[in-house]
């Protein structure tokens, strides 16, 4: 098992890179771990999903609004069975709650039967159009002048942070180097293989993936191809404290527009409530902080949907960008002379949709001539549970009993103890930094963002250090 953060890079040909440690590049070198290769995957942050995979709506959807017919519309209704069921068996916390696609006005009431009929072409059967009265029943807490909803039964909300972690693990125990603080600066692509230059060193490979999220293009260009262009599309959400749980029981999402699914409130797995996102096309790639114009358009649009929510703390505001493109469609391309593999344009759904991409990215390998062999199984892991729904080691007496370490508690916001960082920091892929181990354990996550145990917090990860 090697996960490096620093130092010289091995000078032994690979059979496959993966540039980018999201979820989707952590949901291939997972695949690729199931066959006997030399393989690796690299990226330019301190930890896997630091980029958009760590600030998505972590919702885990059934693809009903996806294009028909699309490859993202059959990745994401695969990925999203593939996903729940990874999900039940290493201890990913999600909730199905179900989501209610609300209309406000006449126009967006009457754009519901041809999102249903959608949804149908796409292969779920489960939507109903419901009336007002149904609607005000199932959220009472929601604001005045509901039309109608269209009801999607299988939405849920899931933990992106374990998602990527979990594929990573298994990916790292699997055989598969990773390598963080590895920004790849240019690639050079010779008759039988990729030399990639990166800030720390050389690495060579007979095939090369591409899923660079935000800079997909970029590379992409650097192998010689115009294929897409990323437009970074900020979304800036709000984060209400876990006593706002109480007003939401479905995920609520608007009528969707050409710029996305659009403003919904949900809960999260956390027990928070989480509203948002904007959708922001912007030029920069590193633009990720909040705005004061953002966060009012985002109190504008909560006041309409749960008027109550506006009037509960916030614990945390926080902005993602999504790579989105010029096209409707993913742009997952297979260069088969060239050995190379584009993984483009994955926007919201890459989560949901992410191992079904690995899946069918590895596929694409073996069609280019790539020798894959027997595919075995992963050794499975199972994950600390961060979902407030799900036990914790503080409510475990036996738990405590045998290890007295996962009763004192170290975070009290989100009731985090010594044990679960300890067991954070000496785990196969560890934290690279204090968010890092926030999305381990919450640790720092809560009502006083870090204020009581910051310090605490802090020695205990300096000291592993």
């Amino acid at each position: 098992m090697t996960v490096t953060i620093a130092g010289p890079l091995p000078e032994t040909m690979h059979d496959v890179i993966v540039v980018g440690a999201g979820v989707v590049g952590s949901a291939i070198a997972r695949e690729l771990a199931r066959h006997r290769l030399r393989a690796a995957f690299v990226d330019a942050c301190d930890d896997v999903g630091n980029g958009t995979s760590k600030a998505n709506t972590a919702i885990l959807h059934t693809g009903f609004d996806a294009v028909p017919g699309s490859l993202e519309s059959r990745l994401v209704r695969e990925g999203q069975r593939r996903l729940a069921t990874y999900a039940a068996e290493t201890g990913i916390p999600v909730e199905p709650l179900g989501a209610l696609l609300v209309a406000w006005d006449q126009e967006q009431l009457a754009a519901l039967p041809a999102l249903a009929a959608k949804a149908e072409r796409n292969g779920y059967h489960d939507a109903r159009l419901i009336g007002p009265d149904e609607v005000r029943a199932r959220e009472p807490h929601l604001g005045p002048g509901a039309l109608g909803a269209l009801d999607v039964p299988g939405e849920s909300i899931i933990c992106p942070w374990t998602t990527t972690l979990a594929y990573a693990t298994q990916a790292v125990r699997g055989g598969v180097d990773l390598h963080l603080n590895c920004r790849v600066e240019s690639v050079t692509s010779g008759g039988s293989h990729h030399e990639l230059v990166t800030e720390r060193g050389l690495l060579r490979t007979r095939y090369l993936v591409n899923a660079a999220g935000l800079y997909a293009d970029e590379l992409d260009r650097e192998l010689g191809h115009t294929d897409f262009t990323v437009t970074p599309r900020r979304g800036q959400l709000i984060v209400f404290d876990k006593l706002a749980r109480e007003l939401v029981r479905h995920i609520l999402l608007p009528v969707p527009t050409a710029l996305g699914k659009g403003v919904l409130v949900a809960p999260t797995v956390y027990g928070n409530v989480m509203l948002g996102p904007t959708a922001e096309d912007l030029g920069d790639k590193e633009a990720t902080g909040s705005t004061a114009e953002g966060l009012d358009f985002l109190r504008e649009k909560g006041r309409r949907i749960v008027p109550e929510l506006l009037d509960e703390e916030i614990t945390a505001v926080y902005a993602g960008l999504r790579a989105a493109t010029e096209h409707d469609d993913y742009r997952i391309r297979a260069h088969a002379r060239q050995r190379y593999i584009a993984v483009g344009g994955i926007r919201s759904t890459g989560l949901t949709a992410s191992m079904a991409i690995a899946a069918h990215v590895t596929d694409l390998l073996g069609d280019a001539g790539l020798d894959l062999g027997d595919a075995g199984e992963p050794e499975p892991v199972r994950m600390p549970n961060l979902g407030e729904a799900f036990p914790r080691p503080y409510q475990s007496a036996d738990l405590i009993a045998a290890d007295p370490e996962y009763g004192t508690l170290v975070c009290h916001c989100e009731h985090v103890s010594r044990g679960e960082i300890r067991d954070a920091l000496a785990s196969t892929v560890p934290p690279g930094s204090l968010d890092g181990l926030r999305r381990r354990t919450r640790a720092r996550g809560g009502r006083c963002q870090g204020f009581y145990c910051g310090s605490a917090v802090r020695e205990l990860f300096e000291a592993r250090r």
